[in-house]
């Protein structure tokens, strides 16, 4: 059976929706499915396995590092503010939907949001293809625009009504968070299903106990946005001093300006590039307590998870949980640190005690144990495995696509492939 995902983005880029699917496709393709991308060529948050070979050409079919299958669109530009993301979002959009249209006919359209644009073009592809639908919904849409402000009065009004009718009309909504699910249930949407967020739990190590330091190392490594408020961990290392070391590793919009703020107070941040692969787990292991941070102020985000959490969560170091909602429940019911409150101050206090008491950072494997159980790729794509097929019932529709490449390795034909990202 072959799925037809529209995503604003994917390999060789290293972004949330690029390791959800490829760490999804290696078991969807051994249980018989072929996949089918539709995304615009490489030009935002690059990964190690970027190349001008890898990005992709327009009107080319590429085949990724799985065997899938991928179409490329043009895009406008890969700026990071919110004005040129959706112009360019509106752009990819449109060619995406040309494509879905143009492409051999799929058994189910998959459209990975949160870019709210492609939303309505999978909708139109699938309607006009007259195939199943199926959005993922990876943030709490449209609950987020209310809270981010992203747009007020009547534009809000319109992206408001635009995504609950594509939510409304989708054979099925497919949520990252138990919370977000039950929200739209609350709506009135009546065909939700959770398929977690997850790790590949078999490349992710189990770390070595934290060894005795003469400072508390605490890391943050992740997206640098709006969303995650990392000023109020810089806030909390001024106050704690000289007896801790706060690494931030990675890129977001927010970035120059994390750096600027940490400057004007004085605070020595250690701000690093973004990590792949090993060096991830190298960035762990050196660390004593992993930061988890979500801004507290936006109501959307006690449904939201980052999808750090459970690559954290399985390392087993301890935590840092500046989290509300199910993100906080999640890691209070595994044991695998603390959460704290959102200010400066409460963050400050837990990181002062963590550095006089280092046994407080000792964690054991009861997180590992909650991500084996929850949210490992494996057991993940079984559960997407099993939507799709009783989407689809017993006698799918046409088989026009054929899996890429069928009964190769990957790799095998094309050296430019490479694995995906470990982080």
């Amino acid at each position: 059976m072959n799925v037809l995902l529209l995503t604003h983005s994917y390999w060789p880029e290293h972004s949330p929706p690029q390791r959800r699917w490829q760490a999804l496709t290696r078991h969807l393709r051994n249980r018989g499915w072929a996949l089918t991308v539709v995304a615009p060529v490489a030009h935002y948050s690059f990964g190690p396995d970027y190349s001008p070979t890898t990005r992709g050409r327009v009107l080319r079919r590429q085949t990724g590092p799985l065997g899938e299958r991928i179409l490329r669109v043009p895009f406008i530009t890969g700026r990071d503010d919110r004005l040129s993301k959706l112009l360019d979002q509106l752009f990819t959009a449109a060619g995406s939907c040309v494509r879905a249209l143009t492409c051999p006919r799929p058994d189910v359209v998959v459209i990975t949001a949160p870019s709210l644009p492609l939303m309505a073009a999978a909708w139109a592809a699938a309607k006009l293809r007259r195939v199943p639908l199926v959005v993922e919904m990876r943030d709490a849409w449209p609950n987020l625009v209310t809270d981010s402000g992203v747009a007020l009065g009547l534009a809000q009004s319109v992206i408001n009504w635009a995504v609950e009718f594509v939510q409304n009309h989708a054979d099925l909504v497919v949520t990252v968070t138990e919370g977000f699910a039950e929200t739209l249930r609350e709506r009135g949407v009546t065909s939700v299903a959770t398929v977690r967020n997850g790790v590949m739990l078999s490349r992710t190590p189990a770390l070595p106990p934290v060894p005795l330091r003469s400072r508390l190392e605490v890391l943050y490594l992740g997206n640098h946005g709006e969303s995650q408020r990392l000023e109020r961990l810089i806030d909390a290392a001024r106050l704690v001093g000289e007896d801790m070391r706060l690494t931030m590793v990675g890129q977001g919009s927010q970035k120059a300006i994390l750096k600027a703020y940490a400057q004007s107070r004085g605070v020595d941040v250690r701000f690093l590039d973004p990590v792949f692969r090993d060096e991830v787990f190298a960035h762990y292991e050196a660390a004593d307590s992993l930061v988890i941070s979500l801004r507290d102020d936006w109501r959307s985000f006690e449904a939201t998870i980052p999808s750090k959490t459970y690559e954290v969560m399985a390392v087993g170091r301890h935590i840092t949980g500046v989290v509300k909602g199910e993100a906080a429940r999640i890691l209070e019911a595994a044991g695998t640190g603390h959460i704290v409150g959102g200010t400066a101050e409460e963050i400050a206090q837990l990181w002062r005690r963590l550095a006089e008491d280092r046994g407080l950072l000792a964690v054991d494997d009861a997180g590992r144990r909650w991500v084996s159980a929850h949210a490992d790729y494996k057991d993940l794509a079984d559960q997407y495995d099993d939507l799709l097929t009783d989407l689809l019932g017993a006698t799918p529709g046409d088989h026009d696509l054929q899996p890429a490449n069928e009964g190769r390795k990957p790799n095998e034909q094309n050296p430019d492939e490479h694995r995906e990202s470990a982080s």
